[in-house]
This record gives C-alpha cells, structure tokens and sequence, in this order.
C-alpha cells in the first residue's frame, strides 16, 4: 500500500504525465456522457424493448462495445466499430494494391493519406449502418416511442449517427495525441467497463436467488475462482516472448573484431495483441449488419446461426478468423528483414545463423513457430464466453470470461500502464512494478 501511494504521489508530480491522464479521464468523461445522449424525436421511455433485443447474442457484444449506447439509441449508438471496420478494409488492401503499399513506405505523409481514406471509407460504412440500426428501432420500438417519424427523421438521424461516430472517432484521436495510450482501445474498453456492474449484479441476482437452483453462494465463489484463473492466463499470454540471443562485436583498428555484447531479441508470442480478436469481432458484427439488425426468430438459417454467440458455427468461423488475423497481423508489425538489416548494420548477429537474408529467414520461421501456438491460445481464450453460458453463467457476464471483453480489457490496461511506467522511469522514478517490467501490446499494434 505504502509503494501504491508513492507511486500515484511520483505520477502527481511528473506535470507532463499528470496533465495527460487529467486530459484522457476529461475526453472518457465527454463520450460516457454523450452515450446517454438520446436520438431526437425518439421516446426515451420506450427504450425498454430495445434493452431486452440487446441483453444477449451478439447484438448484446454490440451493445457492450458502444458502452451501451447501442441500447440507449444514443447519438453515438454505432460506437466505434465502423471505424474498426474501415481500418480492417484499408489495411487487407495495402496487402494487394500497390498504391496502398506505396502509402504504408511513405512514412509521415503516407500514414496521413491512409487515415484520411479510413476516415471518408468510416462515413461510407455509417451511410449503410445507419440507416439500418434505425429501421431495427421501428421494428423494435412502439409508434408512440417516435415524437416524429418518417423520411425527415431517417435523413436527420442518419447524419446525426454518422456524426457521432465521427465525433467519437476524434476524441479517441485526441487521446492518443494529447493524453495517455491508445485512445481508440481506451474508448472499446471504457464501454466494456461501463457494463460490468450491470452485469455482477444480474449474475449475483441469479446465483444467489434459493428459487431457481442455480447453486448460490457456492457456484457464485466456483465461478469467480475460475475467472480469476482465466485473467491470470490472459495476461500470461499477453507478456509470453520468445527471446532470440544476439551477439553484438565491437570493433577496432579496421576490420579486427573482439569480444561483444549478448543481448536477446523479445519476439512475443502474441505480437499482435488485442487487435485480430477486435477485427474478428467486427467481421462477425456484418450478417447482423446486413440482415437490418432483425431479431435471430425471424431471420435466415445464415443470419441466425451467426446471431447466436455461443452457437458452433458462430465459434468455429470466430476462432478461424483470429488465427488468420493474427499471422496477419504480425506480418504487418514485425518485418523479420529489416530486423535482420538493423542487426548488420550495428555488427550484430545470431549465433550460428549467416548475416542478411539467413538472419531474416530465421527469424520468419521462429516468428511462425510461435504464433501458431500464440493464435490458438487466443481463439480459445475468446470462445471461452460460449462454455462459461453453457455451464449456467448470466449472459452479460459470461463475455467476461475470457472473450473479446476480457483480452482488450487486459491488453489495453498493460499498454496504459507500460506508457505511465515509461514517463516515471524516464524521470528517474521507480516503475510500476518492483521487479521486472510491464509489457504490454507492441505500438504497431495501436489503432492509428
């Protein structure tokens, strides 16, 4: 308790770190709010209907990502995701069109164009959504929910829902430029928190109701025990690393070597982070998109079989889909050649392994060898929800165990707490922690 104190005592001091988190807690502050901020001309009374649409299946994921917005017909009710999915869309093209690739070697200038197109692609994508998420809110929603209605509330609530992403989307900008972390992922995950006690009280309402024979006190301590292990696995997988040992020669008089310095290259087995999990995450949110958001009851076999969370096929193509945005990702984020240049240049190599393109070939297959292992550990980390509601946990809170909830809650918090760690070691102050340091997600791995 005593170093918990002095270190929030050393963040106070540092002004620079201090005025960044009094700056990010300020913009969190502005989206919590705006959330509750209902759509004009819409009832808020009538919301009732709406609120139990989104209580489970994936509309309920949905609804956690928004904060609860989604549910709430708020003006930012499609949260962040459109923007998640553009980014997904730029990002699969600058693997196949040369212009996009040219524009990811451009550096500064490069990476400006690119946002500037994931930015005006968001507002093609919200032209689509939106429209759609209004007329699952006539479909939902009571005549008398609606103080106006008709084509003049379609158009006007279309720009205000596009606006409100756009709006979210800076403030998660303005985060990241000004205050501390990624402020994209500190939105998501401020939206997941948000519905944490909802969804403690709805489980301890279950469990401890003598009634409905779900097993009390004792299943309630089983169920929190087995949480606690799946958080310490979570961030087990999000710190593993597989380190490469590299020996660093000096040189003197010409080209005569001596000596040298062992050093180890960090390669972590999830070098990807939370972000294939979130890009799984939008892709499954598209057949809801497509279908007009309808209700699983009334929809196709399709639509239904991937409305259903804790359905196989919903699973199976969710698991699929992370192992191949996590080998895509770290293809994107770790470049084994330019690694094995920067090895060269500073006299460095691996032991037993020939400079340059040797080097290069070693590393890709390490890199291969452990995202396997690493991807599997993440898709199985993320189907956990659908076991947790199979064994009889509340719907709301089985997203906790494990799932999309559980790995952005973890990877961003690590990544927050490596910058503040890094602003106190940078001044001379202890770290966070006593011995070794936080390691969070890489920085490529940050929603830019």
């Amino acid at each position: 308790m005593k170093r918990l104190i002095e270190t929030i005592r050393n963040i106070w001091r540092i002004e620079e770190l201090r005025s960044r988190i009094l700056i990010t807690l300020g913009f969190l502050l502005v989206y919590r709010l705006g959330s509750f901020v209902v759509l004009p001309g819409v009832n808020p009374q009538y919301l009732s209907a709406l609120e139990e649409q989104t209580s489970g299946g994936v509309l309920g994921l949905l609804d956690m990502f928004s904060g609860g917005a989604f549910s709430n017909a708020s003006i930012f009710g499609l949260g962040i995701m459109p923007y998640i999915s553009a980014s997904i869309v730029v990002q699969l093209l600058g693997m196949v069109i040369p212009y996009f690739q040219r524009l990811q070697r451009d550096g500064e200038s490069g990476r400006r164009k690119i946002n500037q197109i994931t930015r005006l692609l968001t507002v093609g994508i919200l032209v689509i959504q939106a429209p759609s998420y209004l007329a699952n809110l006539n479909y939902q929603l009571p005549d008398e929910a609606f103080v106006v209605n008709g084509v003049l509330f379609t158009v006007s609530s279309t720009i205000i829902l596009t606006a409100g992403t756009i709006f979210v989307m800076w403030l998660g900008e303005r985060i990241t430029d000004k205050g501390i972390g990624n402020g994209i992922s500190l939105i998501i995950m401020i939206g997941i928190i948000a519905r944490l006690p909802h969804s403690l009280l709805a489980e301890f309402t279950d469990k401890l109701s003598v009634s409905n024979g779900s097993g009390g006190l004792v299943m309630l301590l089983l169920e929190f025990v087995f949480l606690f292990f799946v958080f310490v696995g979570t961030i087990a997988l999000v710190q593993a690393t597989r380190r490469i040992p590299v020996q660093y020669a000096k040189r003197i008089e010409g080209n005569k070597q001596y000596g040298g310095v062992r050093q180890y290259i960090p390669l972590k087995v999830n070098a990807a982070g939370v972000m294939p999990i979130i890009f799984a995450q939008a892709i499954m949110f598209l057949p809801i998109t497509v279908a007009g958001f309808v209700n699983s009851e009334s929809a196709s076999g399709f639509v239904s079989a991937f409305a259903d969370y804790t359905g196989f096929w919903y699973n199976l193509v969710f698991a699929l889909l992370i192992i191949v945005f996590t080998y895509f990702y770290t293809a994107l984020i770790i470049n084994p050649r330019q690694m094995a240049d920067d090895m060269k240049r500073n006299n460095g190599y691996i032991p037993g392994v020939k400079p340059g393109k040797a080097t290069a070939e070693y590393i890709d297959t390490i890199m291969s060898r452990i995202t396997l292992p690493g991807s599997i550990l993440l898709a199985i980390v993320a189907i956990l929800p659908a076991f947790a509601r199979m064994a009889g946990v509340d719907q709301s809170f089985a997203q906790f165990y494990g799932g999309t909830s559980l790995l952005i809650l973890v990877g961003v918090v690590l990544d927050t707490l490596q910058q503040i760690e890094s602003h106190l070691l940078m001044r001379r102050y202890d770290g966070l922690m006593k011995s070794g340091r936080i390691m969070g997600r890489s920085v490529g791995t940050a929603l830019h």
